[in-house]
């Protein structure tokens, strides 16, 4: 018989309603069989993409000696921790405690009122049974200690959010080359990304503020650690070779052998990175990227509505890396004569690269390849994009991975903002006209008023939006507006932030909390500052009200943005890689940042010409009438005309794209 997650919407819910555990959603009515049963809580957190969730779902959950024991002693508790990020931020600082690592699966041991005493990642099955009876065993007699010890680890945990309020700062260059210093002494410039001995991770925030802090400060050394990072994970198996989209992490420090699970919020941001990249520094390689992982997300991560599904499995048929792995003999009797060169390419061994099987991956360029085996490189390049194309068709009949097809606001506003700056970049229509239809479907099924729903699955919306959603979105609403000049954009954009200063603010500290004060009370409300992977919803927040002070005209709102860039100040200085969006931050602050107002019946051809010339420091505004922004109002005339502004003073009104060029320098 299926357990009560039969009736939940999460694929990875539903993942585990077969399992014999009496697992339940996280919701008021199993907190509430928790206390009047005076039960011990577990509550298990993962994803649907996560492998090691799956072994262990195979080894503990789906074993019937090991669900008696859960289902005696313990109420069991699923999360799908993409759903319900807050309450996975309690539970991972509290394992994180008291264990110094975290990952999921995420098992967390709590009391019946929810406070954490006990947890870890993945567990054995010998292990776990042990921990559920020595757990089930110390509650039953010794209850005091357990209590006692969930409110020492409470208090640790509430504290770990505590932020010190700062003041407007002044930054000088003087940040940036400490930070630079800092940044540079833990980069690997031969493989890319940190130096490290085992996994790395494509964080598309830190390249991003190499490549940008690198430009302004005209430094190569910063330029080249981004480059050779986008390169190296380019050409790494951590990249799908055939069908475009790169994997959550490499599991060792050479990008080659990835962990196969795709997820959107990776491939979103990524798309932004590589975009920007290729404005810089126009590489072949850089563009490949973009394109085809653009047609990766049409090919198979594009729902029917509109919107983009969440992740592709690491696993298919029960084994990690099976759908886009070969053997050598598969790649011979694909390709015939060529198998030889594309082979050696890509590193194929006949005794395999990785497990006994082939990852795919290059070491050199196909020109360097090309000039070794002493092969023409038009030719060669043909040939190797052929092979591609035969390996992608006979994959194409594989079992697939399965689809995480739950669809997140903030994971699509971050792609909505990646494929923004695809079209900034490569001014491709198509990339343009995805973003708007994601954004529409945003608009239309994920908000409500100004409130945002987090999830959509089958036309059911179930959980309220967190700070990060609203924060990406209104990020994303400000890249289409600043795009097409169409105000709707920077009206919903405005519409959002209302909300999130009424219900997210936090007045004693000027951050804003993770969770609304209409939302869940749970054991702490999180201030999320620190960037990871995915950018802090405070960094997101406070360069959007930088943003929109300008366009309205909102001083208040500017000042706050610059409050909390102030706050985090010594943070970004003592650990610049985990603030690097914090980071970006600082840059308008050292260095000019111009608004450009673009009005007449020619602003869209005006700014598509000045936004070919890279300069990440500006913030475009327009429109070919007068609209409702100030910023605009103010500056109407009614033909085409470019005012090129910066710290409120707007310089004389130019008519072309090579006068205002001119103005900023470029």
């Amino acid at each position: 018989m299926p357990n009560l997650l039969i009736h939940e919407s999460s694929p990875y819910l539903l993942q585990h309603a077969q399992n014999p555990v009496h697992w339940q959603a996280w919701n008021p009515e199993a907190l509430a069989q928790a206390r009047s049963e005076n039960k011990l809580i577990l509550v298990s957190i993962g994803y649907a993409a996560c492998h090691w969730c799956h072994v262990m779902e195979h080894e503990c959950f789906e074993d019937e000696e090991v669900a008696a024991v859960m289902n005696e002693y313990f109420v069991c508790i699923k999360v799908d921790r993409e759903e319900r990020p807050d309450v996975d931020k309690v539970y991972m600082d509290a394992v994180m405690l008291m264990t110094g690592r975290g990952g999921w699966p995420l098992n967390a041991f709590a009391l019946p009122d929810g406070r954490p005493i006990y947890g870890g990642t993945y567990f054995k099955k010998s292990d776990w049974i042990h921990i559920l009876r020595q757990l089930a065993e110390m509650y039953r007699t010794e209850p005091e200690r357990a209590i006692a010890y969930a409110g020492e680890l409470t208090d640790a945990i509430q504290r770990m959010d505590k932020v010190t309020p700062g003041n407007v700062a002044d930054f000088s260059a003087d940040d940036l080359f400490q930070i630079r210093s800092t940044w540079l002494e833990q980069m690997d410039f031969e493989w890319g990304g940190r130096q490290s001995n085992s996994n790395k991770f494509p964080l598309p925030a830190n390249n991003r503020y190499l490549l940008r802090a690198g430009y302004l400060l005209q430094d190569e050394d910063m330029v080249a650690a981004a480059q050779v990072t986008m390169e190296k994970m380019a050409f790494g198996g951590i990249y799908d070779h055939l069908g475009g989209g790169f994997s959550r992490y490499s599991v060792d420090p050479y990008w080659k052998v990835p962990h196969f699970e795709k997820m959107l919020y990776d491939n979103g941001q990524l798309l932004g990175l590589y975009a920007e990249a290729w404005q810089q520094d126009p590489q072949e390689l850089y563009q490949r990227v973009v394109y085809q992982t653009v047609e990766w997300l049409e090919r198979e991560m594009t729902s029917p509505e509109g919107g983009f599904y969440s992740s592709l499995d690491a696993d298919s048929e029960g084994v990690e890396g099976k759908f886009y792995t070969w053997s050598y003999a598969e790649i011979e009797a694909a390709l015939g004569e060529d198998a030889r060169s594309f082979a050696d390419y890509y590193n194929v061994q006949p005794q395999g690269n990785w497990e006994h099987t082939n990852v795919l991956f290059v070491l050199e360029t196909e020109p360097e390849f090309a000039q070794r085996w002493g092969l023409n490189e038009t030719e060669f390049r043909r040939q190797v994009a052929e092979g591609r194309e035969k390996l992608f068709r006979l994959r194409e009949t594989r079992i697939r991975p399965g689809l995480d097809d739950k669809i997140l606001c903030s994971w699509n506003a971050l792609t909505i903002k990646g494929l923004a700056d695809a079209y900034e970049a490569f001014n491709e229509p198509r990339f343009l006209e995805l973003a708007l239809r994601t954004a529409a479907f945003v608009r239309d099924q994920l908000c409500e008023g100004a409130a945002l729903w987090r999830n959509f699955k089958a036309g059911k919306r179930s959980i309220p939006a967190f700070l990060d959603d609203y924060a990406l979105w209104i990020e994303a609403c400000l890249a289409l507006y600043q795009l097409t000049f169409d105000e709707a954009w920077a009206q919903q954009a405005v519409l959002h932030t209302d909300y999130v200063l009424a219900h997210f603010s936090d007045e004693e500290t000027g951050m804003f909390f993770y969770t609304s004060d209409l939302g869940e009370t749970l054991i702490r409300r999180k201030t999320e500052v620190q960037d990871d992977v995915i950018p802090s919803s405070n960094s997101v927040m406070a360069r959007n009200l930088h943003s929109l002070g300008l366009l309205l005209g909102r001083s208040d709102w500017s000042e706050r943005a610059a409050r909390m860039l102030g706050t985090m100040r010594e943070a970004i200085l003592e650990q610049p890689a985990w603030h690097a969006f914090w980071a970006q931050g600082l840059l308008p602050e050292v260095f000019h940042h111009f608004e450009v107002v673009i009005t007449g019946p020619g602003c869209l051809g005006l700014r598509r010409e000045i936004a070919a010339h890279y300069y990440p420091n500006r913030l475009f505004a327009g429109g070919a009438s007068a609209g409702s922004l100030p910023i605009v109002q103010e500056r109407f005339t009614g033909r085409d005309t470019v005012y090129v502004c910066s710290g409120q003073t707007c310089q004389l009104p130019v008519g072309t794209a090579e006068e205002a060029l001119g103005l900023m320098g470029l």
